[in-house]
């Protein structure tokens, strides 16, 4: 695993790049083209996002882990205020849908960034020679 003295000159670390969406490769802001989708090439760099394959795969894992997190603090709030239905309504849900898109973005980024300063690529079966 890089550490921050390994990287390449320019390359932001795993946890700057994810938390800002910064560049792998440059480090300039502007990773991110809307909530959570990826520019297609860095607007500095050149770089192609489109070349990794993040996919959605840490979307239904935060969810559920944001949606678990804020059921218990729905819960602690109810039971210890016991405020009306419309409270929850006007605080959970813009809440809910904050967390979720942020996190999105930081886990999307850290797996891209992760991606980038390894150089992962598809796997390859290379055929014998006969």
């Amino acid at each position: 695993m890089p550490d921050t003295d390994q990287l390449q000159k320019g390359q932001p670390p795993l946890w700057r790049a994810a938390l800002f969406g910064l560049c792998p490769e440059c480090g300039t802001p502007g990773l991110f083209e809307g909530a959570a989708n990826f520019r297609e090439r860095c607007p500095t760099c050149g770089f192609d996002s489109g070349r990794y394959n993040v996919g959605d795969g840490p979307a239904a894992f935060l969810t559920l882990i944001i949606g678990a997190l804020l059921i218990v603090a729905a819960l602690l709030l109810d039971a210890a205020l016991a405020p009306p239905l419309w409270v929850h309504v006007i605080l959970w849900v813009p809440l809910t849908v904050a967390a979720v898109i942020y996190g999105l973005r930081i886990a999307k980024g850290a797996l891209l960034a992760s991606e980038h300063q390894r150089d992962a690529a598809e796997g390859r079966v290379e055929k014998p020679d006969d």
